[in-house]
């Protein structure tokens, strides 16, 4: 692989400058914000062992903890007031043709107002910078919840219906509904740019720690007497994978990424081994906001409406236009997250890619 011209040294990397061009679909140059998180990292444990990525720039506060080759850390705050500007020299400096936008929280939080700065407002700076430098491609991470929990969704639920979580009153749901909002219009402002989103399932597995994994670790769960809705998980190595396809080819547009099956929430327990505590639903809401309110418990209370309505996506369109297969079903993915091995010959559950 021919190497490219160097120049002086950033004050804010870790490594030289290089004049890079636009795009070479064989000397990649992306970068990756929210490189911490769990997403971030290991896409960019991916893209390091890919020649056909020559540089990997790692955008956040925190510096991913393992060892970076071709790949350079830069600290930015996204909830700075420069942080545009600061991306955008940075990106254009370095010859960015891919941006892979994963800085976003994995899990509600009290500081509401740090992470619509972090998710709304750090998304702002995040689109600004990549129109500044017209990056070739622009990949965001979302998940399913966008689409909220209500009792008048479909079994399934497609990319075209609506971002029903706009109406949800989480902050957590909201912000990211936002996010997306954002993506549109710079998509519809910036034509040039092959923009996808990914949309995630429920995220289970070994390694990854967030919201489902802790939600699931506890022996005793929350269940709301009369509701036992289904549910769908996915697996984090076909989180990862789906990442590496929408940035390696150009799939513009929005995907949700799920695992294969559906259970319902009362199966999905057993299977865990876990203990169900049967609330009434007039209970568990304001049990659950004291709770919350608290800081003793770190599910807010609207998020007991997915225990309570379906908000199952259709994972069809990322099989048919990307050409995503997930490796994990949902039986698979709960073995593996529990430490145990998958078993032979498991049954098949009902497909995402059709109805129940």
């Amino acid at each position: 692989m021919p190497k490219r011209p160097q120049s002086s040294r950033s004050p804010k990397s870790d490594s030289a400058i290089t004049t890079t061009p636009r795009f070479d679909p064989e000397q990649r140059v992306v970068a990756v914000t929210g490189a911490y998180s769990f997403i971030g990292a290991e896409l960019i444990k991916r893209l390091e062992r890919d020649q056909r990525f020559y540089k990997i720039l790692a955008c956040d506060v925190r510096k991913p903890a393992f060892p970076l080759h071709k790949t350079q850390f830069h600290k930015i705050d996204l909830t700075n007031p420069t942080a545009d500007a600061d991306l955008a020299e940075l990106w254009r400096r370095e010859g960015v043709d891919t941006v892979v936008h994963a800085a976003f929280l994995s899990a509600p939080t009290h500081a509401a107002a740090w992470a619509h700065e972090l998710e709304s407002i750090g998304t702002m700076h995040v689109l600004n910078a990549a129109a500044e430098c017209n990056v070739h491609k622009l990949v965001q991470w979302s998940q399913t919840v966008v689409y909220g929990a209500t009792p008048s969704n479909p079994n399934f639920l497609s990319e075209d219906h609506e971002l029903g979580g706009e109406h949800s009153r989480s902050r957590f749901i909201k912000d990211k509904v936002e996010a997306e909002r954002q993506l549109r219009r710079f998509s519809k402002e910036n034509p040039s740019t092959v923009v996808t989103t990914l949309r995630t399932a429920a995220t289970l597995g070994p390694t990854i720690r967030n919201f489902a994994s802790r939600f699931f670790s506890r022996p005793v769960a929350p269940t709301l007497m009369g509701f036992d809705p289904l549910m769908q998980l996915v697996h984090e190595r076909d989180v990862t994978d789906a990442f590496v396809l929408a940035v390696t080819t150009d799939y513009p547009g929005e995907f949700n990424i799920v695992g294969d099956g559906v259970l319902p929430y009362s199966t999905i327990l057993a299977l865990m081994g876990k203990v169900p505590l049967p609330l009434p639903h007039f209970i568990a809401y304001p049990l659950s906001k004291a709770l919350w309110a608290a800081q003793i418990f770190d599910s807010p209370p609207n998020f007991l409406d997915l225990l309570r309505y379906l908000c199952v996506a259709d994972g069809d369109k990322a099989k048919r236009v990307m050409g995503f297969s997930p490796k994990y079903d949902l039986k698979q993915t709960i073995a593996d997250f529990l430490g145990l091995p998958s078993a032979a010959g498991h049954e098949h559950l009902p497909s995402v890619g059709g109805g129940v």
